[in-house]
């Protein structure tokens, strides 16, 4: 995505909890003269801000023009990614654009291969399968997310639904009120003029 050098650029990642995220970006900035964005932005940095969906900030650090952040999800919801250069530019002449190129990973577990080849003991199968326990713990606590999100869905549509019921009825007397009453005050003009 493309951003002004001043500006800030914030994604939504809806996520259950408990859940490991990987951010890795890099960071162009265009050049006037080539008419092209650079393969590198030197000097410049980008401030990356998480927040979770109550408000609170997991993350707020100053990376490089390339970098690396993780984080867990300690709530289910909508967590913020934000993304801001660290420019000092003036508004007046901050006219150029940056690119960010930016891939989120949500739930992967790499491997340590250090870890692993210090254990050479341990059996290659025991480690996959450890990785897809781990996968399918994931899955799992996906799954029990939608599900939540569901039940909330459901809960709000038949309160809504009720509300309407309840709306229609009462329009429904109201309606009716002020018929009779539109009946019994012509009627009881058409007497006070005896045209009855």
């Amino acid at each position: 995505f493309h951003i002004g050098e001043r500006e800030e650029k914030c994604i939504i990642e809806d996520l259950p909890s408990d859940t490991l995220v990987f951010g890795n970006y890099k960071v162009q900035r265009w050049d006037i003269h080539k008419h092209d964005f650079l393969e590198s932005a030197p000097g410049l940095g980008m401030y990356v801000t998480i927040s979770t969906p109550s408000g609170e900030v997991l993350l707020s650090k100053l990376y490089g023009p390339q970098g690396t952040f993780s984080f867990t999800s300690h709530l289910s919801g909508e967590h913020i990614i934000c993304f801001q250069s660290n420019s000092t530019r003036l508004l007046a002449i901050a006219g150029s654009k940056l690119r960010i190129h930016l891939d989120i990973r949500v739930g992967e577990h790499f491997f340590d291969e250090s870890a692993v080849q210090a254990k050479e003991e341990v059996d290659e199968v025991n480690i996959r399968l450890e990785h897809l326990i781990e996968q399918i713990q994931h899955v799992s606590k996906e799954q029990d997310y939608e599900r939540e999100r569901e039940e909330k869905f459901r809960k709000t549509s038949e309160e809504t639904n009720s509300n309407i019921l309840w709306w229609a009825i009462v329009q429904t007397l109201i309606l009716i009120s002020v018929g009779i009453w539109q009946i019994k005050s012509l009627r009881d003009f058409f007497i006070a003029k005896k045209l009855v």
